[in-house]
């Protein structure tokens, strides 16, 4: 039994919502995690997901910003968006999948970015990312319960020397200082969650999801960096039979600056 999942900040579902329709009729996943939809709760495109078979849909969005949607083939239970640092930024919803087989819990996140200057002293913006981590630490990989869990999103962290195209020129970079890489594995580490993509794919291995918008041509620059995130507990490692990621939808009409990655298990 195959089950998969993918994450995608789509950087407003509204607006990029044919190639969200073309990535499932072509890559099917069970489940798609998106952030940064963009889009209050009511005028969420559901219809167009139901019509291409997923009709268990639950969001948590806001106008203009932010936003997070979990789409699935299967039903959804259990939901709940939590509001971090308490501010209603609309960054986290939290699902449990009722998959073949088993029940399987998915958190799907959208950390703030942090702005541009990498000091929380004059950076506000900075100073709600490091907040926001560390109440990020409740999340843990087994809150108690015996379940499979998945921790999926645009977590704005480039965590390893080989998710960025340059270690050395980004180490002052916000994404890839050291407080925040530092951070982000020790909350994984801690958390009992293994970073399933580099399960896959060795640490060795460089991995981006990310391009600005800003270069010229960014599939020859090719500075990335692998913003997005596939954690999950222990348990599935040995379940996981792929990672793909799909560096082309970088280059679709209206591309989102992120693209889909997408985690195959088999659940049997």
């Amino acid at each position: 039994m195959t089950f998969s999942v993918a994450t995608w900040n789509i950087n407003s579902v509204r607006l990029r919502l044919p190639i969200v329709e073309s990535f499932l009729l072509d890559h099917a996943p069970d489940v798609l995690c998106l952030q940064e939809t963009k889009c209050p709760n009511d005028v969420f495109p559901t219809a167009a997901f139901r019509k291409l078979g997923y009709n268990h849909v639950e969001m948590h969005g806001q106008k203009g910003y932010h936003g997070v949607a979990t789409i699935s083939k299967y039903p959804l239970e259990e939901v709940e968006a939590r509001d971090f640092c308490g501010i209603g930024d609309t960054r986290h919803l939290d699902t449990v999948v009722r998959a073949p087989k088993r029940d399987i819990r998915i958190h799907n996140f959208y950390v703030p970015a942090g702005g541009d200057e990498p000091n929380p002293e004059i950076n506000p913006k900075f100073r709600h990312k490091l907040d926001f981590l560390a109440e990020m630490r409740d999340i843990r990989a087994d809150p108690g319960k015996a379940q499979s869990a998945i921790l999926v999103g645009d977590l704005n962290i480039a965590p390893l020397e080989t998710d960025v195209w340059s270690h050395k020129q980004l180490l002052k970079v916000v994404s890839h200082t050291p407080i925040e890489t530092e951070t982000l594995e020790d909350m994984r580490r801690q958390g009992g969650w293994s970073d399933l993509m580099r399960v896959f794919i060795p640490p060795e291995e460089k991995i981006y999801t990310w391009w600005s918008y800003r270069a010229r041509d960014w599939d020859i620059s090719d500075r990335g960096r692998r913003l997005d995130h596939v954690w999950g507990t222990p348990d599935l490692e040995p379940m996981l039979k792929d990672i793909t990621v799909l560096r082309e939808a970088r280059g679709w009409e209206k591309p989102s600056d992120h693209v889909p990655v997408i985690a195959r298990f088999d659940l049997s």
